[in-house]
């Protein structure tokens, strides 16, 4: 029950695929996504560029106070309820 965060920069393009795939690994992992108000990117092309991006640094923030109350929420709930079960992981192929 980790939480966890993508947060992604590029001069343009990719964002969103690169967020996507990062976001991929944290749902196979079991961990609870943090979301902001928008996709956790900000952009820039030269160092300290991204500085600039008013959108970018609020989302970062709105992400920053969103993570924060989860956290909180997740040790409340683990303090009063436990964690949830786990099972062994089961595989499943098709070959026969």
């Amino acid at each position: 029950m980790k939480v966890g965060a993508s947060v992604v920069c590029a001069r343009r393009g990719g964002c969103s695929a690169t967020f996507d795939e990062l976001n991929k690994y944290f749902t196979i992992s079991g961990m609870p996504v943090v979301s902001s108000q928008y996709w956790n990117s900000i952009h820039g092309r030269t160092q300290g560029e991204a500085f600039s991006d008013e959108e970018g640094k609020q989302t970062m923030r709105v992400l920053a106070r969103n993570m924060i109350f989860l956290m909180k929420s997740i040790a409340l709930g683990k303090e009063n309820f436990g964690l949830p079960e786990t099972e062994p992981h089961v595989f499943t192929h098709f070959i026969s």
